[in-house]
C-alpha cells in the first residue's frame, strides 16, 4: 500500500504507473521546466527530477511506498555521496543521453531518448522494366556492428574515465572578464568522449577497443510495379550499431536508369516516332515493343495527316499504378516528320497535282526575281537596325534575339529528346 502520493503527484502519474509510463511523464515534464527553456521552472525543474529518481529506481519506489519522502530522506534511498540525490541536470542528461550546453544546459535534448547512429544511404539503379513489372532485388551493406570478441565492450577490464566521472564531457569555466565567468562543455580527452577506459593490456585482440566490426549484410528490396522511380525505403535498425547508440536505418532511394525509346512521366510514357513524309501523309503501321514484351500495332489510315511534332496517344499502354497495376496510364507518341532533302521536278510536279491547289500570287510588272541560299545563322537581331555613320557602326534593339522556328509557326513545338 503507497504511503503517499507526492512524487506521483509531481510526475502526474498514479500510483499504479509502470516505467514507461513514469518516463513518457518525466520527458515531457522535464522539457516543459527545464530552466533553458522556462527561467521560472527551476524549483518545479528540482522537484520533478527527485520525484522521477527516487520512482525510477525499484528499490527506491519501494521504499518510498513503504514510508513515503521521510523514509528516502533518513538514508533509504542514498545516491552518490551517501543519503543525498543527484544532480538535476545529472538525471536530465542521464535520461536524454548526456546531451547539453555549456554546464549541462538543454542544448539538443528536447528529441529525448538515446542518440541514434547516422544512416547508411545507398541509391539502388533499376530500369525501367523493373519499376514497370516489379521486382526482387539483393545488395550487400557494409555496416559497423558490435563486436562479437568482447560483445561491443572494447576489452575485459573497462573502467569509468575519472576525468568526466564517465559522462564523456567535461565542464570548463573560463574567466571572460572582471567578475565574468563563461562555462563551456566540450569532450573529454582523456576517454575521448566515450566515458570510459581501457588500457592496452585490456584492449580486444579483434577490434582493438573500437568496440565495433566491420560487417557485410544483405538486404532484400521488393520493388512493386508503377513504384515511383525515386522511391525511398528505410530498413529500421539494419545500420551501424554505435556503442551508446540506438542502430542507424539503411535507406535506399531507386534511381531510374534511361531507357532507349520510353519515358516515364508519372503513369504516363512518351515516346518518339520518326517519321518519313510519305508515312505522314499516306498512312503508317509501326510494331512496338512494349515494356512487358508484348508487341502492339500502332497505325494510320491512308489520307490521315501527321504533322511534324503532333502528339497523339493509347490509352492503357502506359505505366501502372503502384499497388493498382491493372490501371495504366497512356502511351504518347510524339511525331518527328523526316523531310527528304529535295525532289525531282516529275514527283514534285506529282506531289503538286495530289495536294490541295496553292493560289498563285499576281506578279506585278516591273518586278526582280531574287534567289534563296541556305542561311549561315551568323547576322543581325531581331529587330536590329544596322547603321553606317562616318565609318561608325551602330546596332539597335540588341538582345532580343533571332525568330525561332515556334515564333514562325506561331508557337511552341512540341519536342521529344531521348536520353
Amino acid at each position: 500500500m503507497v504511503h503517499e502520493t507526492k512524487f506521483y503527484d509531481i510526475l502526474e502519474v498514479s500510483p499504479t504507473a509502470t516505467e514507461a509510463e513514469l518516463k513518457k511523464s518525466y520527458r515531457k515534464l522535464a522539457i516543459k521546466y527545464h530552466p533553458d527553456k522556462n527561467p521560472d521552472g527551476g524549483d518545479k525543474f528540482k522537484e520533478i527530477s527527485m520525484a522521477y529518481e527516487v520512482l525510477s529506481d525499484s528499490k527506491k519506489r519501494a521504499i518510498y511506498d513503504e514510508g513515503g519522502e521521510q523514509a528516502i530522506k533518513e538514508g533509504g534511498g542514498g545516491g552518490r555521496g551517501g543519503g543525498g540525490f543527484h544532480s538535476p541536470m545529472d538525471v536530465f542528461n542521464m535520461f536524454f543521453g548526456g546531451g547539453g550546453g555549456g554546464g549541462g544546459g538543454f542544448g539538443g535534448a528536447a528529441g529525448g531518448g538515446p542518440r541514434k547512429s547516422k544512416p547508411i544511404m545507398h541509391k539502388l539503379a533499376v530500369s525501367l522494366e523493373d519499376l514497370y513489372l516489379g521486382k526482387k532485388k539483393k545488395l550487400a551493406i557494409n555496416r559497423e556492428v558490435a563486436c562479437s570478441g568482447c560483445d561491443g565492450k572494447g576489452g575485459s577490464k573497462v573502467e569509468t574515465c575519472s576525468s568526466c566521472k564517465g559522462r564523456g564531457m567535461k565542464v570548463i569555466t573560463k574567466q571572460i572578464g572582471p567578475g565574468m565567468i563563461q562555462q563551456m562543455q566540450c569532450p573529454c580527452d582523456q576517454c575521448e568522449a566515450t566515458g570510459e577506459i581501457i588500457s592496452e593490456a585490456h584492449k580486444c585482440k579483434e577490434c582493438k577497443g573500437k568496440k565495433t566490426a566491420r560487417d557485410k549484410k544483405i538486404i532484400e528490396v521488393h520493388i512493386d510495379p508503377g513504384m515511383a522511380s525515386d522511391h525511398k525505403f528505410t530498413l529500421h535498425g539494419d545500420g551501424d550499431q554505435e556503442p551508446g547508440k540506438e542502430p542507424g536505418d539503411v535507406i535506399l532511394q531507386l534511381e531510374e536508369k534511361p531507357h532507349e525509346l520510353f519515358q516515364r512521366h508519372g503513369r504516363d510514357l512518351a515516346m518518339r516516332c520518326d517519321l518519313s513524309l510519305s508515312e505522314a501523309l499516306c498512312g503508317l503501321k509501326r510494331v512496338i515493343k512494349t515494356l512487358d514484351s508484348r508487341s502492339i500495332i500502332m497505325s494510320t489510315k491512308p489520307g490521315e495527316i501527321i504533322k511534324h511534332g503532333s502528339m497523339k496517344c493509347i490509352e492503357g499502354e502506359g505505366f501502372p499504378t503502384h499497388r493498382d497495376p491493372f490501371n495504366k496510364g497512356r502511351l504518347i507518341c510524339i511525331f518527328s516528320v523526316d523531310f527528304p532533302e529535295s525532289l525531282t521536278e516529275g514527283n514534285a510536279k506529282k506531289i503538286q497535282a495530289a495536294l490541295p491547289k496553292v493560289p498563285q500570287p499576281t506578279i506585278p510588272n516591273p518586278s526582280e526575281e531574287v534567289k534563296l541560299v541556305e542561311f549561315d545563322g551568323e547576322g543581325q537581331w531581331k529587330g536590329g537596325i544596322q547603321e553606317e555613320e562616318n565609318g561608325n557602326e551602330e546596332q539597335h534593339g540588341q538582345g532580343q534575339g533571332f525568330y525561332s522556328q515556334q515564333e514562325f509557326q506561331g508557337g511552341p513545338q512540341a519536342q521529344c529528346a531521348q536520353q
